[in-house]
Protein backbone atom coordinates (compact mmCIF):
# COMPACT_ATOMS: atom_id res chain seq x y z
CA UNK A 1 0.00 0.00 0.00
CA UNK A 2 1.46 3.34 -1.07
CA UNK A 3 2.15 6.18 1.35
CA UNK A 4 -0.26 8.40 -0.58
CA UNK A 5 -3.10 5.91 -0.13
CA UNK A 6 -2.28 5.39 3.56
CA UNK A 7 -2.27 9.13 4.25
CA UNK A 8 -5.57 9.58 2.41
CA UNK A 9 -7.13 6.65 4.28
CA UNK A 10 -5.99 8.03 7.63
CA UNK A 11 -7.35 11.46 6.75
CA UNK A 12 -10.64 9.97 5.50
CA UNK A 13 -10.97 7.77 8.60
CA UNK A 14 -10.44 10.79 10.87
CA UNK A 15 -12.98 12.81 8.86
CA UNK A 16 -15.48 9.93 8.97
CA UNK A 17 -15.04 9.68 12.73
CA UNK A 18 -15.52 13.43 13.16
CA UNK A 19 -18.64 13.37 10.97
CA UNK A 20 -19.97 10.39 12.92
CA UNK A 21 -19.54 12.20 16.23
CA UNK A 22 -20.97 15.43 14.84
CA UNK A 23 -23.94 13.64 13.24
CA UNK A 24 -24.59 11.73 16.45
CA UNK A 25 -24.62 14.94 18.48
CA UNK A 26 -26.91 16.69 15.97
CA UNK A 27 -29.27 13.70 15.83
CA UNK A 28 -29.35 13.45 19.63
CA UNK A 29 -30.23 17.11 20.20
CA UNK A 30 -32.86 17.22 17.43
CA UNK A 31 -34.39 13.98 18.70
CA UNK A 32 -34.37 15.22 22.27
CA UNK A 33 -35.88 18.57 21.26
CA UNK A 34 -38.56 16.94 19.08
CA UNK A 35 -39.71 14.50 21.75
CA UNK A 36 -39.51 17.18 24.45
CA UNK A 37 -41.82 19.44 22.43
CA UNK A 38 -44.29 16.61 21.91
CA UNK A 39 -44.19 15.72 25.61
CA UNK A 40 -44.85 19.35 26.55
CA UNK A 41 -47.92 19.33 24.31
CA UNK A 42 -49.20 16.08 25.84
CA UNK A 43 -48.63 17.31 29.41
CA UNK A 44 -50.25 20.68 28.64
CA UNK A 45 -53.30 18.92 27.13
CA UNK A 46 -53.64 16.72 30.22
CA UNK A 47 -53.46 19.66 32.58
CA UNK A 48 -56.10 21.64 30.60
CA UNK A 49 -58.67 18.87 30.96
CA UNK A 50 -60.90 19.20 34.02
CA UNK A 51 -62.67 16.19 35.53
CA UNK A 52 -65.97 16.42 37.41
CA UNK A 53 -67.37 13.73 39.61
CA UNK A 54 -71.10 13.05 40.25
CA UNK A 55 -72.39 10.83 43.03
CA UNK A 56 -75.32 8.64 42.04
CA UNK A 57 -76.74 6.01 44.38
CA UNK A 58 -73.48 5.70 46.35
CA UNK A 59 -71.48 5.44 43.13
CA UNK A 60 -69.15 8.02 41.66
CA UNK A 61 -69.41 8.92 37.98
CA UNK A 62 -66.43 10.73 36.44
CA UNK A 63 -66.65 12.82 33.30
CA UNK A 64 -64.91 15.58 31.40
CA UNK A 65 -65.89 19.11 32.15
CA UNK A 66 -67.96 20.47 29.26
CA UNK A 67 -65.67 23.49 28.98
CA UNK A 68 -62.60 21.26 28.46
CA UNK A 69 -61.58 20.80 24.85
CA UNK A 70 -59.24 18.31 23.24
CA UNK A 71 -56.80 20.25 21.10
CA UNK A 72 -55.20 18.42 18.18
CA UNK A 73 -56.56 15.44 16.31
CA UNK A 74 -53.47 13.39 17.22
CA UNK A 75 -54.13 13.58 20.95
CA UNK A 76 -55.62 10.46 22.51
CA UNK A 77 -57.59 10.91 25.77
CA UNK A 78 -58.75 8.14 28.06
CA UNK A 79 -60.60 8.39 31.41
CA UNK A 80 -60.57 5.49 33.84
CA UNK A 81 -62.93 5.10 36.79
CA UNK A 82 -61.55 2.54 39.20
CA UNK A 83 -65.09 1.72 40.30
CA UNK A 84 -66.47 1.13 36.83
CA UNK A 85 -63.31 0.61 34.74
CA UNK A 86 -62.70 2.35 31.44
CA UNK A 87 -65.52 4.87 31.02
CA UNK A 88 -64.40 7.54 28.56
CA UNK A 89 -62.27 7.50 25.38
CA UNK A 90 -61.66 10.17 22.79
CA UNK A 91 -63.25 9.66 19.40
CA UNK A 92 -59.98 8.72 17.69
CA UNK A 93 -59.53 5.87 20.18
CA UNK A 94 -63.07 4.67 19.52
CA UNK A 95 -62.63 4.93 15.75
CA UNK A 96 -59.44 2.87 15.83
CA UNK A 97 -60.96 0.43 18.34
CA UNK A 98 -58.14 0.66 20.83
CA UNK A 99 -57.44 1.77 24.36
CA UNK A 100 -54.45 2.94 26.29
CA UNK A 101 -53.09 0.40 28.80
CA UNK A 102 -53.39 1.66 32.37
CA UNK A 103 -52.32 0.68 35.87
CA UNK A 104 -54.86 -0.52 38.42
CA UNK A 105 -55.48 1.28 41.70
CA UNK A 106 -53.41 -1.22 43.66
CA UNK A 107 -50.32 -0.08 41.75
CA UNK A 108 -50.75 3.45 43.11
CA UNK A 109 -50.06 5.15 39.73
CA UNK A 110 -47.95 8.32 39.93
CA UNK A 111 -48.38 11.46 37.93
CA UNK A 112 -46.09 11.74 34.93
CA UNK A 113 -45.06 10.04 31.69
CA UNK A 114 -45.31 6.28 31.31
CA UNK A 115 -44.22 3.96 28.52
CA UNK A 116 -47.19 2.42 26.73
CA UNK A 117 -47.82 0.53 23.52
CA UNK A 118 -50.99 0.49 21.45
CA UNK A 119 -52.07 -1.76 18.62
CA UNK A 120 -53.53 -0.20 15.46
CA UNK A 121 -54.55 -2.88 13.04
CA UNK A 122 -51.72 -5.40 13.16
CA UNK A 123 -48.94 -3.01 14.09
CA UNK A 124 -47.70 -1.89 17.46
CA UNK A 125 -46.79 1.72 18.17
CA UNK A 126 -45.01 3.34 21.06
CA UNK A 127 -47.17 6.08 22.61
CA UNK A 128 -46.01 8.98 24.71
CA UNK A 129 -48.56 8.98 27.55
CA UNK A 130 -48.96 11.44 30.40
CA UNK A 131 -51.21 10.24 33.21
CA UNK A 132 -52.80 12.08 36.11
CA UNK A 133 -54.31 10.14 39.02
CA UNK A 134 -57.67 11.53 40.16
CA UNK A 135 -58.25 11.94 43.87
CA UNK A 136 -61.45 12.96 45.67
CA UNK A 137 -61.16 13.49 49.40
CA UNK A 138 -57.68 11.93 49.29
CA UNK A 139 -59.07 8.78 47.72
CA UNK A 140 -57.82 7.48 44.36
CA UNK A 141 -60.91 7.23 42.21
CA UNK A 142 -59.65 7.31 38.67
CA UNK A 143 -56.97 8.04 36.11
CA UNK A 144 -56.77 10.51 33.23
CA UNK A 145 -54.42 9.58 30.39
CA UNK A 146 -53.46 11.76 27.44
CA UNK A 147 -51.19 10.28 24.81
CA UNK A 148 -49.75 10.91 21.36
CA UNK A 149 -48.16 8.55 18.86
CA UNK A 150 -44.88 10.12 17.63
CA UNK A 151 -45.35 8.70 14.13
CA UNK A 152 -44.50 11.93 12.29
CA UNK A 153 -41.60 12.63 14.61
CA UNK A 154 -40.16 9.15 14.05
CA UNK A 155 -40.47 9.55 10.29
CA UNK A 156 -38.77 12.94 10.53
CA UNK A 157 -35.92 11.55 12.65
CA UNK A 158 -35.54 8.54 10.36
CA UNK A 159 -35.25 10.87 7.36
CA UNK A 160 -32.80 13.02 9.30
CA UNK A 161 -30.67 9.97 10.13
CA UNK A 162 -30.63 8.83 6.49
CA UNK A 163 -29.76 12.33 5.35
CA UNK A 164 -26.90 12.59 7.84
CA UNK A 165 -25.52 9.18 6.79
CA UNK A 166 -25.79 9.97 3.08
CA UNK A 167 -24.24 13.40 3.54
CA UNK A 168 -21.41 11.87 5.59
CA UNK A 169 -20.70 9.19 2.98
CA UNK A 170 -20.72 11.73 0.15
CA UNK A 171 -18.50 14.06 2.15
CA UNK A 172 -16.00 11.29 2.94
CA UNK A 173 -15.88 10.18 -0.72
CA UNK A 174 -15.37 13.72 -1.94
CA UNK A 175 -12.74 14.31 0.75
CA UNK A 176 -11.04 11.02 -0.18
CA UNK A 177 -10.84 12.03 -3.85
CA UNK A 178 -9.57 15.51 -3.03
CA UNK A 179 -7.17 14.03 -0.46
CA UNK A 180 -5.70 11.68 -3.08
CA UNK A 181 -5.07 14.62 -5.39
CA UNK A 182 -3.54 16.74 -2.62
CA UNK A 183 -1.41 13.85 -1.36
CA UNK A 184 -0.20 13.17 -4.89
CA UNK A 185 0.87 16.78 -5.31
CA UNK A 186 2.47 16.84 -1.86
CA UNK A 187 4.36 13.57 -2.42
CA UNK A 188 5.41 14.28 -6.01
CA UNK A 189 8.98 15.17 -4.88
CA UNK A 190 9.22 11.74 -3.22
CA UNK A 191 8.17 10.12 -6.52
CA UNK A 192 11.01 11.99 -8.18
CA UNK A 193 13.36 10.64 -5.52
CA UNK A 194 12.12 7.09 -6.21
CA UNK A 195 12.48 7.54 -10.00
CA UNK A 196 16.01 8.85 -9.59
CA UNK A 197 17.06 6.00 -7.30
CA UNK A 198 15.52 3.45 -9.68
CA UNK A 199 17.40 4.92 -12.63
CA UNK A 200 20.58 4.65 -10.60
CA UNK A 201 19.74 1.03 -9.73
CA UNK A 202 19.02 0.10 -13.35
CA UNK A 203 21.96 1.89 -14.89
CA UNK A 204 24.47 1.93 -12.00
CA UNK A 205 24.97 5.63 -12.80
CA UNK A 206 25.82 7.33 -9.55
CA UNK A 207 26.23 10.69 -11.29
CA UNK A 208 22.44 11.13 -11.40
CA UNK A 209 21.17 13.73 -8.96
CA UNK A 210 17.66 14.42 -7.70
CA UNK A 211 16.13 17.76 -8.66
CA UNK A 212 15.56 20.09 -5.72
CA UNK A 213 11.87 20.69 -4.89
CA UNK A 214 10.58 24.28 -5.17
CA UNK A 215 9.79 24.44 -1.44
CA UNK A 216 12.52 23.84 1.12
CA UNK A 217 10.64 21.65 3.58
CA UNK A 218 11.37 18.23 5.09
CA UNK A 219 11.32 16.67 1.61
CA UNK A 220 13.80 19.28 0.38
CA UNK A 221 16.11 18.40 3.27
CA UNK A 222 15.75 14.70 2.38
CA UNK A 223 16.65 15.44 -1.27
CA UNK A 224 19.75 17.40 -0.24
CA UNK A 225 20.84 14.60 2.09
CA UNK A 226 20.35 11.96 -0.63
CA UNK A 227 22.28 14.02 -3.19
CA UNK A 228 25.16 14.42 -0.73
CA UNK A 229 25.10 10.68 -0.03
CA UNK A 230 25.09 9.91 -3.78
CA UNK A 231 28.13 12.17 -4.26
CA UNK A 232 30.06 10.30 -1.60
CA UNK A 233 28.92 6.94 -2.96
CA UNK A 234 29.98 7.94 -6.48
CA UNK A 235 33.43 8.91 -5.27
CA UNK A 236 33.86 5.69 -3.26
CA UNK A 237 32.47 3.57 -6.10
CA UNK A 238 34.83 5.12 -8.64
CA UNK A 239 37.81 4.50 -6.38
CA UNK A 240 36.78 0.88 -5.80
CA UNK A 241 36.05 0.38 -9.49
CA UNK A 242 39.49 1.66 -10.45
CA UNK A 243 41.12 -0.60 -7.87
CA UNK A 244 39.06 -3.55 -9.05
CA UNK A 245 39.96 -2.91 -12.69
CA UNK A 246 43.61 -2.63 -11.76
CA UNK A 247 43.40 -5.92 -9.88
CA UNK A 248 41.73 -7.65 -12.83
CA UNK A 249 44.34 -6.25 -15.22
CA UNK A 250 47.09 -7.47 -12.93
CA UNK A 251 45.70 -10.99 -12.65
CA UNK A 252 45.01 -11.20 -16.37
CA UNK A 253 48.37 -9.75 -17.38
CA UNK A 254 50.24 -11.89 -14.85
CA UNK A 255 48.48 -15.00 -16.09
CA UNK A 256 49.34 -14.21 -19.71
CA UNK A 257 52.91 -13.26 -18.88
CA UNK A 258 53.48 -16.43 -16.84
CA UNK A 259 51.96 -18.70 -19.43
CA UNK A 260 54.74 -18.26 -22.00
CA UNK A 261 57.74 -18.98 -19.74
CA UNK A 262 55.95 -21.87 -18.09
CA UNK A 263 55.26 -23.37 -21.50
CA UNK A 264 58.91 -22.92 -22.44
CA UNK A 265 60.09 -24.50 -19.17
CA UNK A 266 57.82 -27.48 -19.62
CA UNK A 267 58.95 -27.92 -23.24
CA UNK A 268 62.63 -27.81 -22.33
CA UNK A 269 62.13 -30.16 -19.40
CA UNK A 270 60.44 -32.67 -21.70
CA UNK A 271 63.31 -32.31 -24.17
CA UNK A 272 65.93 -32.82 -21.44
CA UNK A 273 64.13 -35.88 -20.18
CA UNK A 274 64.18 -37.39 -23.68
CA UNK A 275 67.88 -36.45 -24.23
CA UNK A 276 68.99 -37.89 -20.89
CA UNK A 277 67.00 -40.99 -21.52
CA UNK A 278 68.65 -41.48 -24.94
CA UNK A 279 72.10 -40.71 -23.52
CA UNK A 280 71.59 -43.24 -20.76
CA UNK A 281 70.51 -45.91 -23.21
CA UNK A 282 73.45 -45.20 -25.55
CA UNK A 283 75.94 -45.19 -22.67
CA UNK A 284 74.70 -48.50 -21.45
CA UNK A 285 74.84 -49.89 -24.96
CA UNK A 286 78.44 -48.77 -25.65
CA UNK A 287 79.51 -49.52 -22.09
CA UNK A 288 80.70 -45.89 -21.80
CA UNK A 289 83.75 -46.57 -24.04
CA UNK A 290 83.32 -43.51 -26.27
CA UNK A 291 82.00 -41.15 -23.59
CA UNK A 292 84.11 -38.12 -22.76
CA UNK A 293 82.51 -37.72 -19.32
CA UNK A 294 81.61 -40.91 -17.49
CA UNK A 295 77.96 -41.02 -16.54
CA UNK A 296 77.12 -42.95 -13.42
CA UNK A 297 73.79 -44.46 -12.43
CA UNK A 298 73.61 -42.05 -9.50
CA UNK A 299 74.10 -39.11 -11.89
CA UNK A 300 71.23 -40.32 -14.02
CA UNK A 301 68.98 -40.84 -10.99
CA UNK A 302 69.61 -37.37 -9.54
CA UNK A 303 69.11 -35.68 -12.89
CA UNK A 304 65.94 -37.61 -13.52
CA UNK A 305 64.56 -36.74 -10.07
CA UNK A 306 65.39 -33.06 -10.52
CA UNK A 307 63.75 -32.93 -13.91
CA UNK A 308 60.70 -34.72 -12.56
CA UNK A 309 60.35 -32.18 -9.74
CA UNK A 310 60.78 -29.29 -12.15
CA UNK A 311 58.18 -30.75 -14.47
CA UNK A 312 55.69 -31.34 -11.63
CA UNK A 313 56.10 -27.80 -10.29
CA UNK A 314 55.81 -26.34 -13.78
CA UNK A 315 52.59 -28.28 -14.32
CA UNK A 316 51.25 -27.07 -10.97
CA UNK A 317 52.13 -23.46 -11.81
CA UNK A 318 50.57 -23.86 -15.23
CA UNK A 319 47.37 -25.17 -13.64
CA UNK A 320 47.34 -22.26 -11.21
CA UNK A 321 47.84 -19.74 -14.02
CA UNK A 322 45.06 -21.32 -16.08
CA UNK A 323 42.74 -21.19 -13.07
CA UNK A 324 43.59 -17.54 -12.42
CA UNK A 325 42.97 -16.74 -16.07
CA UNK A 326 39.59 -18.46 -15.96
CA UNK A 327 38.58 -16.49 -12.85
CA UNK A 328 39.88 -13.27 -14.40
CA UNK A 329 37.64 -13.93 -17.39
CA UNK A 330 34.73 -14.55 -15.06
CA UNK A 331 35.36 -11.28 -13.22
CA UNK A 332 35.63 -9.43 -16.51
CA UNK A 333 32.16 -10.62 -17.52
CA UNK A 334 33.31 -13.17 -20.06
CA UNK A 335 30.34 -14.58 -21.99
CA UNK A 336 30.59 -18.22 -22.99
CA UNK A 337 29.67 -19.31 -26.47
CA UNK A 338 26.84 -21.78 -26.01
CA UNK A 339 25.08 -24.27 -28.21
CA UNK A 340 22.97 -27.38 -27.90
CA UNK A 341 25.14 -30.06 -26.25
CA UNK A 342 24.33 -33.77 -26.11
CA UNK A 343 24.86 -34.68 -22.47
CA UNK A 344 25.19 -38.45 -22.93
CA UNK A 345 28.06 -38.27 -25.42
CA UNK A 346 29.78 -35.58 -23.36
CA UNK A 347 29.54 -37.74 -20.24
CA UNK A 348 30.90 -40.81 -22.06
CA UNK A 349 33.93 -38.80 -23.23
CA UNK A 350 34.59 -37.61 -19.68
CA UNK A 351 34.24 -41.17 -18.33
CA UNK A 352 36.86 -42.48 -20.80
CA UNK A 353 39.34 -39.73 -20.02
CA UNK A 354 38.74 -39.97 -16.26
CA UNK A 355 40.10 -43.54 -16.31
CA UNK A 356 43.53 -42.11 -17.19
CA UNK A 357 43.66 -39.64 -14.28
CA UNK A 358 46.15 -40.41 -11.48
CA UNK A 359 44.25 -41.98 -8.62
CA UNK A 360 44.35 -44.52 -5.82
CA UNK A 361 40.58 -45.04 -5.56
CA UNK A 362 38.62 -47.24 -7.93
CA UNK A 363 36.56 -45.52 -10.63
CA UNK A 364 33.00 -46.73 -11.04
CA UNK A 365 30.33 -45.56 -13.47
CA UNK A 366 26.69 -46.14 -12.59
CA UNK A 367 23.56 -45.89 -14.71
CA UNK A 368 23.88 -43.14 -17.32
CA UNK A 369 20.75 -44.12 -19.27
CA UNK A 370 18.69 -41.16 -17.91
CA UNK A 371 20.99 -38.91 -19.98
CA UNK A 372 20.12 -40.50 -23.32
CA UNK A 373 18.44 -38.08 -25.73
CA UNK A 374 19.03 -35.26 -23.22
CA UNK A 375 20.60 -31.97 -24.28
CA UNK A 376 21.51 -28.77 -22.50
CA UNK A 377 22.25 -25.29 -23.77
CA UNK A 378 25.85 -24.66 -22.87
CA UNK A 379 29.55 -24.78 -23.67
CA UNK A 380 30.84 -28.32 -24.11
CA UNK A 381 34.44 -27.57 -23.09
CA UNK A 382 33.43 -25.81 -19.89
CA UNK A 383 30.89 -28.52 -19.02
CA UNK A 384 33.65 -31.14 -19.39
CA UNK A 385 35.89 -29.01 -17.18
CA UNK A 386 33.04 -28.81 -14.65
CA UNK A 387 32.77 -32.60 -14.48
CA UNK A 388 36.55 -33.13 -14.32
CA UNK A 389 36.85 -30.70 -11.38
CA UNK A 390 34.49 -32.79 -9.24
CA UNK A 391 35.88 -36.13 -10.42
CA UNK A 392 39.50 -35.04 -9.78
CA UNK A 393 38.46 -33.76 -6.34
CA UNK A 394 36.89 -37.16 -5.66
CA UNK A 395 40.15 -38.93 -6.59
CA UNK A 396 42.20 -36.37 -4.65
CA UNK A 397 40.28 -36.75 -1.38
CA UNK A 398 39.78 -40.54 -1.61
CA UNK A 399 43.08 -42.27 -0.78
CA UNK A 400 41.23 -45.58 -0.82
CA UNK A 401 37.71 -46.57 -1.71
CA UNK A 402 35.60 -45.68 -4.73
CA UNK A 403 34.52 -42.65 -6.74
CA UNK A 404 31.19 -43.15 -8.52
CA UNK A 405 29.42 -41.25 -11.28
CA UNK A 406 25.63 -41.58 -11.68
CA UNK A 407 22.95 -39.62 -13.51
CA UNK A 408 19.29 -38.81 -12.87
CA UNK A 409 16.57 -36.84 -14.58
CA UNK A 410 13.72 -35.07 -12.84
CA UNK A 411 11.09 -32.91 -14.53
CA UNK A 412 12.94 -30.30 -16.61
CA UNK A 413 16.37 -30.95 -15.09
CA UNK A 414 19.14 -33.52 -15.36
CA UNK A 415 21.87 -34.14 -12.83
CA UNK A 416 25.29 -35.72 -12.49
CA UNK A 417 25.94 -37.32 -9.12
CA UNK A 418 29.62 -37.68 -8.15
CA UNK A 419 30.06 -39.50 -4.85
CA UNK A 420 33.16 -40.78 -3.06
CA UNK A 421 34.03 -42.72 0.07
CA UNK A 422 36.97 -40.50 0.98
CA UNK A 423 37.85 -38.01 3.68
CA UNK A 424 34.58 -36.06 3.65
CA UNK A 425 34.10 -32.66 5.28
CA UNK A 426 32.62 -30.99 8.29
CA UNK A 427 29.12 -29.77 7.22
CA UNK A 428 30.04 -26.32 8.57
CA UNK A 429 32.69 -26.04 5.84
CA UNK A 430 30.25 -26.60 2.97
CA UNK A 431 29.16 -22.93 2.58
CA UNK A 432 32.82 -21.94 2.05
CA UNK A 433 34.12 -24.62 -0.32
CA UNK A 434 33.27 -22.50 -3.39
CA UNK A 435 35.29 -19.52 -2.10
CA UNK A 436 38.56 -18.81 -3.87
CA UNK A 437 41.65 -20.36 -2.30
CA UNK A 438 39.58 -22.05 0.40
CA UNK A 439 40.80 -25.53 1.36
CA UNK A 440 38.74 -27.94 3.43
CA UNK A 441 41.95 -29.54 4.77
CA UNK A 442 43.24 -26.67 6.87
CA UNK A 443 46.78 -27.99 6.93
CA UNK A 444 46.89 -27.67 3.12
CA UNK A 445 49.24 -30.60 3.17
CA UNK A 446 46.93 -33.57 3.06
CA UNK A 447 46.20 -33.08 -0.66
CA UNK A 448 47.69 -30.96 -3.42
CA UNK A 449 45.72 -28.13 -4.97
CA UNK A 450 45.22 -24.38 -5.22
CA UNK A 451 41.71 -24.03 -3.85
CA UNK A 452 40.45 -22.52 -7.11
CA UNK A 453 38.80 -25.54 -8.74
CA UNK A 454 35.42 -25.32 -7.03
CA UNK A 455 35.32 -21.54 -7.50
CA UNK A 456 35.71 -22.10 -11.25
CA UNK A 457 33.08 -24.86 -11.11
CA UNK A 458 30.66 -22.48 -9.39
CA UNK A 459 31.22 -19.89 -12.12
CA UNK A 460 30.62 -22.44 -14.89
CA UNK A 461 27.50 -23.65 -13.10
CA UNK A 462 26.15 -20.11 -12.71
CA UNK A 463 26.75 -19.41 -16.39
CA UNK A 464 24.59 -22.46 -17.23
CA UNK A 465 21.79 -21.53 -14.76
CA UNK A 466 22.53 -24.68 -12.78
CA UNK A 467 22.67 -25.51 -9.10
CA UNK A 468 24.47 -27.95 -6.83
CA UNK A 469 23.61 -30.00 -3.76
CA UNK A 470 26.31 -31.14 -1.32
CA UNK A 471 26.03 -33.87 1.30
CA UNK A 472 29.09 -34.86 3.30
CA UNK A 473 30.27 -36.49 6.50
CA UNK A 474 33.76 -36.56 7.91
CA UNK A 475 35.47 -39.89 7.34
CA UNK A 476 32.66 -41.24 5.15
CA UNK A 477 32.89 -39.20 1.95
CA UNK A 478 30.95 -36.59 0.01
CA UNK A 479 28.29 -36.49 -2.69
CA UNK A 480 27.90 -33.64 -5.20
CA UNK A 481 24.68 -33.44 -7.25
CA UNK A 482 25.00 -31.06 -10.22
CA UNK A 483 21.66 -29.93 -11.68
CA UNK A 484 21.32 -28.40 -15.16
CA UNK A 485 18.18 -27.31 -17.02
CA UNK A 486 17.32 -29.46 -20.05
CA UNK A 487 17.16 -27.81 -23.45
CA UNK A 488 13.89 -28.90 -25.15
CA UNK A 489 14.38 -26.75 -28.24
Amino acid sequence: MSLRLRLTLWYSAMLAGALLIFGGIVYFFISWNTYSELKDQVRAQNEKLNIVGTSFFNSLDLNLDRQSRIEGKDMYVQLVNYSNGLIRRSSNLIEQDMHIPYQDAASSPQIGFVETQVVIGSKKYNMITYQRPLHIQDELVGLLQVGAIPYNEEQFLKGLLNSLLLASIVTVLVAFSIGMIIARQALRPIEKVIDATRSIERGSDLSVRIADPPVKDEIGTLVDTLNLMLSRLEKAYNELDEAYKAQRRFVSDASHELRTPLTTIRGNIDLLEKMWSQTKDQAQLDNAVNSIIPISENHFALSQEAMTDISAEAKRMSTLVNDLLALARADAGYVMEKERVDVYSLTEAVVRRAQLLPRQASWEVGDLSPLKDVAVHGNEDYLQQLLFIFIENGFKYTPEGTVTLNAVRKDDYMAWIISDTGLGMNPEQVPHIFDRFYRADESRGVTAGTGLGLAIAKWILDEHQGSIEVTTEEGKGSTFTIWLPIDFS
